[in-house]
């Protein structure tokens, strides 16, 4: 196995004896870096739009048996029809207004056309809130270890609409399984699959979790997902867009391409997992986002108190 990155980060890939620095966005750099190198497998965990996946099978320099790219459940069109969501009934975000999705759509239609023209095949990964070492985005806000640092001080958590949005939670080392599985397998060439967990938890339980890791239970304040938006589009955009829908995918496609891949982490033992780094990073507090907590907060609780009176 080989680790291709920029180096920047003082990451350990126990299971890569070889690591390349080089940087993927310098075209010149990536060719020099991968000249000549022959795999059996590339995995793309970074382009995001049609461009991207253009330039990782342009630059890329020596030659691959399979090409593995990673896209998002963002790129489906919300609301969604039926639950679970399946691959082939759901179609693609077409409104640029949210970029994320909308580019990785626009993505996932290159690499179809890929697919159809290209002798080397194509596998794409759709994964769904992924957390796991690293990981920057969990929370309404994104806050990560706000959550436990407001629910150790009693201080409330900001949830959106009732908290009981139900999404699909996923832990990395399952996912990479899951990549594994696709890896050289002839059923997953030309496919694309779901790969998540089954924990599937609305927003509340999702932080009452968190309650039991930090010992106490969390104390919540509720504001409408359409007034966070209209606050700080840019910061509850990823509400507005995605999260407000339910979040609940099929996993019987990836099962019959790999039977023997099977998720196993729960959300408590993920979530367990993501505590347990933060202390060992001695990842600090957001202060500006925690007073933006407390002010939203106190916003909701102002609502509540005219609805009472």
């Amino acid at each position: 196995m080989i680790a291709l990155n920029r180096g920047q980060r003082r990451v350990v890939f126990a299971e890569a004896p070889q690591t390349i620095h080089a940087d993927w966005r310098d075209a010149g750099a990536f060719r020099q870096a991968t000249a000549g190198l022959a795999v059996d497998v590339v995995i793309d965990m970074l382009s995001r739009s049609p461009e991207d996946a253009e330039h990782s099978l342009t630059c890329f320099g020596g030659s691959a048996r399979q090409w593995i790219f990673t896209s998002t459940t963002c790129a489906y069109r919300k609301p969604f029809t039926a639950y679970p969501v399946r691959e082939s009934e759901t179609r693609r975000w077409e409104d640029p207004v949210y970029p994320y999705a909308f580019n990785k759509a626009r993505m996932e239609a290159c690499l179809a056309e890929q697919m159809r023209k290209g002798p080397v095949p194509i596998t794409i990964i759709r994964p769904s809130l992924t957390y796991g070492e690293g990981c920057a985005n969990i929370g309404v806000l994104r806050q990560n270890v706000n959550i436990l640092h407001r629910i150790r001080q009693g201080r409330p958590l900001l949830l959106y609409d009732d908290g009981k949005t139900v999404f699909t939670f996923t832990f990395a080392p399952d996912l990479a399984r899951g990549y594994l599985a696709c890896c050289l397998n002839p059923a997953a060439y030309n496919q694309d699959f779901h790969i998540t967990s089954r924990n599937a938890a609305d927003m509340e339980t999702y932080y009452r979790t968190f309650g039991l890791i930090a010992g106490r239970e969390p104390v919540f304040a509720y504001l409408p997902s359409q007034t966070l938006f209209s606050l700080d589009p840019g910061q509850f955009d990823h509400i507005w867009y995605e999260k407000r829908f339910d979040h609940v995918f099929s996993l019987d496609k990836i099962r019959q391409a790999a039977p023997d891949w099977e998720p196993r982490i729960t959300l408590e033992e993920g979530l367990r997992h993501m505590a347990d780094w933060w202390e060992q990073q001695h990842m600090p507090v957001n202060e500006a986002k925690d007073a933006l907590e407390d002010r939203l907060c106190a916003l909701a609780a102002d609502r509540d108190g005219r609805k009472d009176g």
